[in-house]
């Protein structure tokens, strides 16, 4: 079976978006597709509605072949604060994914596929999808297919934004040994392309201006490749359009 190979990144905004694209620059290098993980935060200071430069990279990237994912609305996550997505119920977690998808049409940034921040969804979250038009949900453990009703196990490798590696993921944030993570992330990368699974790697734009954790990216990035690890991306593909390919 052959592996396949997602790499996303997020927190994308006028501080971070240098990084990002000398990021993308090494994946088109590698002919590898990014997903890109996108959220309005219209109550932050970072606020994309605000930022036309990178809505403009954005959308040049998507045309590029790349894929725009809603990565939440506008609550940034704390230390003190839980994911946005992580314990709503369906109702409200419904009128936020609905503001969030009007903001993404208006900006021409519209997407289908949905990564909660932190990767954590309630279940009420994750069952009001479907409703506002989101056909892809991934999560901290797999890729949810909304409308047929599939699920590919596996886990996020990820540095930044996540919630530490003893939570049952495997997101590094600062505080943790950041030299034997980065050796944790590359080595467990290879490890799941060699078994043929789904490599999924994600890193925040603001890690990527580190050398240590850029550099790790992309030592996980060419050893899953190594292993003959397909590029991928989270993208919801209709029936339709699996049917003519």
């Amino acid at each position: 079976m052959t592996a396949r190979l997602i790499v996303s990144v997020s927190g994308i905004r006028d501080e971070t978006c240098d990084a990002a694209a000398e990021f993308a620059a090494e994946m088109d290098r590698r002919n590898l597709s990014l997903s890109l993980l996108v959220a309005p935060r219209l109550k932050d200071k970072y606020r994309l509605t605000r930022d036309p430069e990178t809505q403009d990279w954005l959308r040049a990237r998507r045309e590029h072949g790349d894929a725009i994912v809603l990565h939440g609305y506008d609550q940034a996550a704390t230390k003190r604060r839980r994911a946005e997505f992580a314990v709503l119920p369906a109702h409200e977690a419904g009128l936020r994914l609905r503001a969030a998808d009007r903001v993404m049409e208006e900006i021409g940034l519209r997407t289908r596929a949905f990564a909660p921040p932190r990767w954590v969804a309630s279940p009420g979250a994750i069952s009001a999808l479907p409703a506002v038009g989101f056909r892809l949900y991934a999560g901290l453990t797999g890729i949810s297919d909304l409308d047929r009703g599939t699920v590919v196990r596996s886990r996020v490798f990820g540095i930044g934004e996540g919630f530490g590696a003893g939570s049952g993921g495997y997101v590094w944030e600062p505080g943790t040994s950041e030299p034997w993570w980065c050796r944790a992330l590359v080595m467990g990368a290879g490890r799941v392309a060699r078994r043929g699974g789904v490599v999924r790697l994600s890193v925040s734009a603001k890690q990527l201006g580190r050398p240590g954790p850029r550099t790790a990216m992309l030592d996980a990035v060419d050893l899953a490749c190594f292993h003959g690890a397909e590029s991928a991306r989270y993208e919801w593909i209709s029936r339709t359009r699996s049917s003519a390919a």
